[in-house]
C-alpha cells in the first residue's frame, strides 16, 4: 500500500522556498539537510495523484495542486510578494475556487478551497 507521495523540485537556492512555502503557506520546516528542504504539516491527507490532458477551462496542467483554507488570503498575499498569476482567481463549476500562480522555480501551483 502506498503511505505518502513526495514532490521533489530540482533548485540550486533553498531559501527562495522558505517565502513562498512556509511564509504565505504556512508549511511547518520537516527536515532541513543543507541540500534537501521539506516543507508539510502534521494533516492526515489522501494519497493522490492526477494525470490530466488539460488545467480545467483551458488552463495549462499545473504541476501540482495544494488545497488551502483561505484561497483568498493566499491569493492576495502572492499578489503583495508579486509572485506571478498565470491564471486568476475564479469559482470552478466543479465546486472550487482556486488561482494558478509561479513558485520561485518557475513551477504552476494550482491554489484552491473547495467551496
Amino acid at each position: 500500500m502506498v503511505k505518502r507521495i513526495v514532490a521533489n523540485i530540482k533548485t540550486n537556492d533553498l531559501s527562495k522556498a522558505s517565502l513562498f512555502y512556509q511564509d504565505i503557506l504556512e508549511l511547518d520546516v520537516l527536515m532541513d539537510l543543507g541540500w534537501i528542504k521539506t516543507f508539510g504539516n502534521n494533516e492526515e491527507s489522501k494519497v493522490q495523484i492526477s494525470f490530466a490532458e488539460q488545467g480545467g477551462n483551458d488552463t495549462e496542467v499545473p504541476d501540482f495542486s495544494i488545497e488551502v483554507d483561505d484561497v483568498d488570503k493566499i491569493y492576495d498575499k502572492m499578489k503583495k510578494e508579486e509572485f506571478k498569476i498565470v491564471y486568476d482567481i475564479t469559482n470552478e463549476e466543479w465546486g472550487v475556487r482556486r488561482f494558478f500562480v509561479k513558485d520561485p522555480f518557475g513551477k504552476v501551483i494550482n491554489i484552491l478551497s473547495h467551496q
